[in-house]
């Protein structure tokens, strides 16, 4: 998989954990069941409209908060195929590498991508393509090592097949 193509799900500054899998939700651990309450603290009817392969967008921070691995494992279990951000929390960016999801910083595709847009991310080069509005972003591209963490869909699977 060395591109991503979808909707995109907008979201602000500082989106943590939290919010992207509320607390309550915690005692499983089962990705299906946790994807079932992604985002719903922010956007109730987000699992209910997202497709496999969609995009969230996000500005400042985003899965700050906690550093429980439950909120990339929702996201990427409810089907998102990359998350964009300006910035992103530095644990939240590890374990999203560690199990698998692709993330990308990209200031200025975080400004210029608003939701329902169609937006291509090529994961070789860092090129994200809103194809909505016919503009493209450079980001920052996968080294290989991370591709192939990704690839294997996450860091456990990726050493156990070493």
């Amino acid at each position: 998989m060395n591109n991503a193509k979808g909707t995109v799900f907008k979201f602000g500054d500082n989106v943590d954990t939290d919010v992207i899998i509320p607390a309550r939700y915690l005692n499983s651990s089962d990705p299906a069941e946790l994807a079932t309450h992604c985002m719903e603290d922010i956007d109730k009817d987000f699992v209910k409209n997202v497709k496999k392969g969609d995009i969230i967008v996000a500005t400042k921070n985003f899965g700050c908060g906690s550093s429980r691995e439950h909120a990339p494992i929702a996201i990427k279990a409810a089907g998102v195929s990359c998350v964009i951000a300006e910035t992103f929390a530095r644990i939240f960016y590890r374990n999203s590498i560690n199990i698998g999801l692709p993330i990308v910083e990209c200031p200025e595709a975080a400004k210029g991508i608003d939701a329902g847009d169609q937006v291509e991310v090529n994961f070789d080069t860092g090129v994200i393509t809103n194809l909505t509005k016919g503009t493209t972003f450079q980001g920052q591209a996968f080294p290989e090592f991370m591709q192939k963490i990704i690839a294997a869909e996450g860091l456990v699977n990726y050493i156990n097949n070493k």
